[in-house]
């Protein structure tokens, strides 16, 4: 009888541990998931920001290779 009474009482122990596990679990995959949220927000504003900046790069080309030619037509005139 008093072996059944420790087994039950290591088992009781067992169950408590794993589910204070489990709540430390659930609480450090919330945390993971916000980190998640947060880190793909940045990633969208950095794309968003790099597309703008390839944007603004294409106009500046294209604004010198007019400026370029104009400077060309000038030299051979």
């Amino acid at each position: 009888m008093f072996s059944e009474e420790f087994t039950v009482s290591k088992l009781v122990e067992k169950v408590s541990d794993l589910l204070k596990r489990f709540e430390d679990m659930k609480v450090q995959n919330e945390a993971l998931r916000q980190e998640v949220v947060t880190l793909k927000a940045q990633n969208e504003a950095k794309d968003a920001q790099i597309f703008k900046l390839q944007e603004d790069l294409t106009t500046k080309n294209i604004e010198s290779d007019d400026i370029l030619g104009k400077i060309e037509e000038v030299l051979r005139r």
